[in-house]
């Protein structure tokens, strides 16, 4: 496995086809998956290189990414197609995410156990060739574990607070918005409460 951007066979041959016209478009698909309900979901998640992307990008890929699925044809069942930005407790699905998001609180999960476990949570230590390296406390010792790319099936970012501060001044820095501020920390951490309690 090189990435975790498709898992299974439908979804990796969703990813064969709309990577080219996300890609010629500027873009990264991050994530593919095709979700089964009473219409079937096809979430898309993709940023720029650099990260990030906005709400009128998400609709130009859409619109491309829809084109080309007609033309293909490849789901014979009717479906939704969402397209969306990674968020902020992103899934990290390359191995150069790792490196990325280094020094932020990740949540891993494996596809066998690896030392009698499957799900593991600690700070991201980077990656050593194709291991993704993980401070973790057990039993109140920190140490760093290494677990290959390729045992992963999930991972992604945990909400803390930290990580809300960085993105919004990323955010700020990125657009050059004054209007983005740390004062929106607040409403985003009332509209998780608020989701709590739900």
């Amino acid at each position: 496995m090189t990435d975790l951007i498709a898992r299974s066979a439908i979804d990796q041959r969703l990813a064969e086809i709309v990577t080219p016209v996300i890609e010629d478009m500027g873009f990264e698909l991050v994530r593919l998956r095709l979700m089964s309900g009473k219409t079937a979901t096809l979430q898309i998640m993709a940023e720029r290189p650099e990260g990030g992307i906005e709400v009128d990008q998400c609709a130009e890929i859409s619109t491309a990414v829809s084109a080309v699925l007609d033309v293909e044809d490849p789901l014979v069942d009717a479906y939704a197609l969402e397209v969306s930005s990674p968020g902020i407790d992103r899934p990290l699905t390359r191995l150069k995410d790792f490196d990325t998001y280094e020094g932020y609180e990740v949540r891993v999960e494996t596809q066998e156990l690896v030392d009698g476990r499957k799900r593991w949570q600690g700070i991201l230590a980077g990656v050593d060739g194709d291991e993704v390296l993980l401070n973790i406390t057990e039993n109140g010792e920190e140490h760093t574990i290494g677990l290959k790319f390729d045992w992963l099936a999930n991972a992604k970012l945990v909400l803390t607070d930290e990580l809300i501060r960085e993105m919004l001044r990323a955010r700020k820095a990125q657009t050059g918005d004054q209007t983005v501020d740390e004062t929106q920390f607040d409403e985003i951490q009332a509209d998780d409460a608020a989701n709590d309690e739900e």
